[in-house]
């Protein structure tokens, strides 16, 4: 069983390559670790100067050959002019390996995003942000098989190459904001347009193939519940061609130490849903300034019969610091 089921996904990930079918982009089950993956306007909007994050993703080593996804971040926040104002610049880099034919995808995105202040007195901030760079898409032909091959003896398509690249650009909005004046509660809403240029994505170069836009829709809302527990909710909803993803959640957030203001360590647990397809159980520790998450994808989807539940693991690891000046700026972007 285990053998046609691997047969079956190499033939799926042949046909994705050579017809002229949509394919969705990358996602992560921890997307609140990878956010200019999610929105370019949502660079630099956490309590800090500085942000390095690295997640890795493991998935269906239970049905076919692994698929590996790498993705790093890096974000530095700084003021500009003499008001409020703050800018962010970062890159978002990402490495994707999937399957038997080894279909693999590599990004380099560089990020800009302007914070522009709304309020002299609270922290309310709405950034447009965008994302643009180079991307690479290729797999190993030795490793394709179709029924040429058996009928004559050879291949049996003419790939050219076994490589292109493209150049990718995104685009998005955001707003955030805490609830009052000096609040610790805060929340922000955000839209980015992915793919605006409609990049092709063909090995044959066929001009009729293009990368379709995508939409992402994201929330996220943190409120105390007490003065050493909070709660962290978020939620993206995507659009993309024919293709829907809703994934939602939250994580209870527990403070370790003898002052609630600086603690020790932070621990957070919660799940998440990813509609139709995962149950996502996640934990969180917080040791400042890293933080580690943890989580695993409970397979729901039609696919469990023969998963047997198992979907992939993710592990992603967090730096936030400041700058010297810590404290400098009573008003800035921060989530």
């Amino acid at each position: 069983m285990n053998k046609v089921l691997k047969i079956s996904f190499s033939l799926l990930l042949s046909c994705t390559m050579i017809l002229p079918c949509t394919a969705q982009d990358i996602h992560f089950s921890q997307f609140f670790e990878t956010p200019l993956w999610r929105n370019p306007s949502l660079a630099g909007i956490f309590t800090g100067d500085v942000r390095v994050q690295g997640t890795y993703r493991d998935q269906w080593n239970s049905v076919t050959d692994a698929y590996r996804t790498g993705s790093f971040n890096a974000e530095f926040k700084m003021p500009v002019g003499r008001g409020n104002d703050f800018i962010t610049t970062g890159v978002q880099m990402l490495y994707d390996k999937a399957g038997t034919i080894s279909w693999t995808s590599t990004h380099v995105l560089p990020t800009f995003n302007y914070h522009k202040a709304v309020s002299a007195q609270r922290n309310q901030y709405l950034s447009l942000g965008f994302m643009g760079g180079w991307v690479q898409r290729r797999f190993d032909v030795s490793k394709v098989t179709t029924n040429s091959q058996y009928d004559n003896g050879g291949l049996g398509e003419n790939f050219s190459n076994a490589q292109y690249s493209y150049i990718d650009g995104s685009v998005g909005m955001s707003f955030n904001s805490d609830f009052a004046l000096n609040s610790p509660n805060n929340y922000f809403i955000g839209a980015a347009y992915h793919h605006f240029n409609r990049p092709n994505g063909s090995f044959y170069r066929n001009t009729n193939i293009e990368l379709h836009p995508k939409w992402v829709f994201s929330t996220g809302l943190r409120f105390g519940i007490s003065d050493i527990a909070f709660m962290t909710v978020q939620a993206d909803h995507s659009i993309q061609g024919g293709f829907t993803e809703s994934i939602g959640g939250g994580l209870y957030g527990l403070k370790l130490g003898e002052d609630p203001e600086n603690p020790l360590y932070v621990i957070q647990a919660g799940a998440f849903l990813r509609w139709n397809d995962a149950l996502i159980p996640v934990i969180k520790i917080d040791y400042h300034p890293f933080s580690v998450a943890l989580s695993y994808d409970v397979n729901i989807s039609k696919l469990k019969p023969s998963s047997y539940g198992r979907g992939g693991f993710e592990l992603s690891v967090s730096y936030i610091g400041f700058r010297k000046e810590k404290g400098e700026y009573l008003l800035c972007p921060k989530f």
